[in-house]
């Protein structure tokens, strides 16, 4: 199949079907510590111009923290999704627990810094978890994933499916 409708058309070739995704995790991850970087510097360079060395500590803590929060799961997911791929699951359960009471713990054992501007920190971890919330979500939605195998239907006679007779006459009972 050729697109002959389009004039100079990139596709000069037979267009084939693409394959699932090789790894989701690890290109969302990638595109959310893109897109969180790009505001993270943005951020940096406005808070800079409006307040002092406080206010870029606080703006990089509470991108960072975000980041850190919401980059763990998808690291874990991308290394324990072809190692084991029934547990991944359970491991990002515990990948949340982990996080949720790490974090806390971290951030009460720290309390509050004497160089911490709390309207920037704020600002800037909302900024960050509302960037990488978008950004997960849309490219997750662009992410292929197989969930029928088609090279079962190709190998098999006359294009269909072929599964083991399992049926049993009743009558013969």
């Amino acid at each position: 199949m050729k697109d002959t409708s389009a004039h100079h058309s990139a596709a000069r070739r037979p267009l084939t079907a693409s394959g699932p995704t090789a790894s989701p995790s690890w290109n969302i991850l990638k595109k959310c510590l893109l897109v969180d970087g790009i505001a993270v510097l943005i951020m940096v360079v406005v808070a800079y111009i409006f307040t002092d060395v406080h206010g870029v500590l606080s703006v990089l803590f509470g991108s960072l923290l975000v980041i850190a929060f919401f980059g763990l799961s998808l690291l874990v997911g991308h290394l324990f999704s072809k190692r084991m791929p029934g547990a991944v699951m359970g491991i990002f359960v515990m990948t949340y627990f982990v996080k949720v009471v790490g974090f806390a713990a971290v951030l009460f054992a720290l309390g509050t810094p004497t160089w911490l501007n709390k309207p920037w920190f704020a600002g800037a971890a909302v900024a960050a978890v509302l960037l990488w919330q978008a950004t997960e979500v849309i490219i997750f939605s662009k992410q292929r994933f197989l969930i029928f195998d088609e090279s079962a239907v190709e190998g098999s006679p006359a294009g269909t499916a072929t599964t083991p007779d399992v049926t049993k006459d009743v009558a013969d009972d």
